[in-house]
């Protein structure tokens, strides 16, 4: 499994805009990615990322941290692609 964390840049967090183009982004990827909000070092429970619903359900706001996971063939380019984008603001 390949893990990694990020804070969210977007001004409103993973809602609306910004968690629709997460969900379409990890659609696109060739391995299922998860994530994860991050409260006191701890990773809560993960929702599939190619849900914008279940990213909407995951309260993260401007500068949480959330942590990615994904197994198998490509899970670390899948990951590393949808941190990056968290990684950005998303509102500009």
């Amino acid at each position: 499994m390949y893990q990694r964390r990020t804070l969210v840049a977007s001004s409103v967090g993973l809602h609306a805009r910004p968690a629709g183009l997460v969900a379409k982004s990890a659609a696109g990827q060739p391995a299922k990615v998860r994530i994860a909000k991050i409260t006191e070092g701890v990773a809560g429970d993960p929702v599939d990322a190619a849900s914008v619903l279940g990213l909407m359900t995951l309260g993260a706001g401007f500068g949480d941290e959330v942590e990615l996971s994904a197994e198998g063939d490509h899970a670390q380019a899948s990951v590393d692609a949808l941190a990056d984008l968290i990684a950005q603001d998303l509102d500009a």
